[in-house]
């Protein structure tokens, strides 16, 4: 779930234990630790992590899913790709605790109902999980990261007495459940809505929303574990072990880039109004260079080639099917290109009412189609419908002006001779 916090656990060693213990003692106990996000963006989401402490060995350690290496060759574009390996590492829960306190995040811990037995269960498979030859894992942002591995590892390790409930059930798709973890990041949140395709839109099941560090709690509050004499709550108590005064760390700030793309349009559409008189009164040239308009349908394009990417080439699933595309178009690059050298070949008008046309229909119905579109691309949609239109206007107007003829002789009419 991390992005850099990996950084830190890599400098902690594997096996990082004053001694190798492999069996523990009957007063073993096994908890849950989760942290809230922080105010750096690779913290946004929060932390889930395994605790194992044991008094008489000695043992406390933190089993950590989110570590990767971030010196690792091709980084961002693995992550990017969808084939970035993430591993679990193991620490010293005083060092973990230390680090969190200094960073200013909150830490929950949630002491888990299990026997002796259970705890050994659940150690052994931690410490066989981290093993060198089987700690990496293929990390999937949704549905396989650090808060999912810390619940397959008690349902693997104990099996089906673990008992989760269905609850928490939001009923909220996985872009709505992402929303207020990024309210403090606009221009993160533009970046999600626009990244993620239709798949994100379904709604996630009570299993799924475990991905989140906070729903994976409430999880664990409403579990049971089934008992001698019947299912028994799975958390017997929930201690906060740190907690920072004041602590926000999602407040929700001003919606910028929804004010300043509606500012944008409206500064283009005023210029758009003026080109128009001035096309009417015959002072613009059809082949004259639109360097801005080259500018606005480059970057269009650029937006298009990257979610083409992730939509057809990576491995990433919730990125497929992006009603994005529908106004970013890869095309627009040749666009782009054909208006900053001023060229007016024939295929200009129609593909540029193709794009006034489809982008106009898109920006319509903005709110309705099955994909959540991001309230701020609205104006960006209405600034590509504006100029390709005008671009249409421009170049019909310019094609059906006629050359008055040269006037011959026989026109002219003569005066009499006296």
């Amino acid at each position: 779930m991390l992005l850099l916090i990996g950084l830190i656990w890599i400098l902690w060693p594997a096996e990082s234990s004053a001694q190798s213990v492999s069996k523990l003692s009957s007063e073993a106990r096994a908890s849950m630790i989760t942290i809230l996000p922080g105010e750096d963006v690779y913290t946004e989401f929060g932390h889930s992590a395994l605790r194992i402490a044991d008094p008489r060995t000695g043992v406390n350690r933190l089993y950590n899913y989110g570590t990767f290496d971030f010196n690792e060759p091709f980084f961002v574009l693995k992550f990017t790709y969808g084939r970035l390996d993430y591993m679990l590492s193991t620490g010293e829960y005083a060092s973990a605790l230390s680090f969190y306190k200094r960073m200013g995040r909150p830490v929950i811990e949630q002491h888990l109902n299990l026997t002796a037995e259970q705890t050994q269960r659940l150690f052994r498979f931690l410490e066989i999980n981290a093993r060198p030859e089987n700690r990496t894992y293929r990390y999937d942002f949704l549905f396989d990261n650090c808060s999912t591995r810390v619940r397959d590892a008690l349902v693997r390790s104990l099996g089906p007495i673990i008992q989760f409930t269905g609850k928490p059930s939001p009923g909220k798709s996985f872009r709505r459940l992402l929303d207020p973890y990024v309210a403090d990041r606009r221009l993160l949140d533009v970046g999600f809505d626009i990244g993620l395709g239709s798949p994100a839109d379904r709604i996630a099941s009570p299993r799924e929303v475990m991905f989140l560090p906070e729903y994976l709690f409430e999880a664990f509050e409403h579990a049971r574990i089934a008992a001698a004499d019947g299912p028994e709550p799975l958390v017997v108590r929930t201690d906060t072990v740190y907690w920072r005064d004041n602590y926000d760390a999602r407040e929700a700030t001003f919606p910028w880039p929804l004010l300043a793309t509606w500012l944008l349009f409206g500064l283009v559409a005023a210029v758009t109004v003026r080109e128009v008189r001035s096309l009417a009164r015959g002072r613009d040239r059809a082949d004259a260079k639109a360097p801005w308009d080259a500018v606005l349908f480059g970057m269009t394009g650029i937006v298009g080639l990257l979610l083409c990417f992730l939509w057809f080439i990576s491995e990433h699933q919730v990125t497929n099917y992006n009603w994005n595309l529908a106004w970013a178009w890869p095309t627009h690059l040749v666009l782009a290109v054909a208006l900053a050298r001023g060229r007016t070949a024939e295929w200009l008008r129609p593909y540029a009412l193709a794009t006034a046309v489809a982008t106009g229909l898109l920006s319509t119905g903005w709110f309705f189609w099955p994909q959540g579109l991001h309230e701020a691309i609205l104006p960006i949609a209405l600034i590509l419908t504006t100029r390709s239109a005008f671009l249409v206007h421009r170049l019909t107007t310019r094609s059906g002006m006629r050359v008055p003829k040269p006037e011959t002789t026989a026109d002219v009419e003569t005066a009499p001779t006296a």
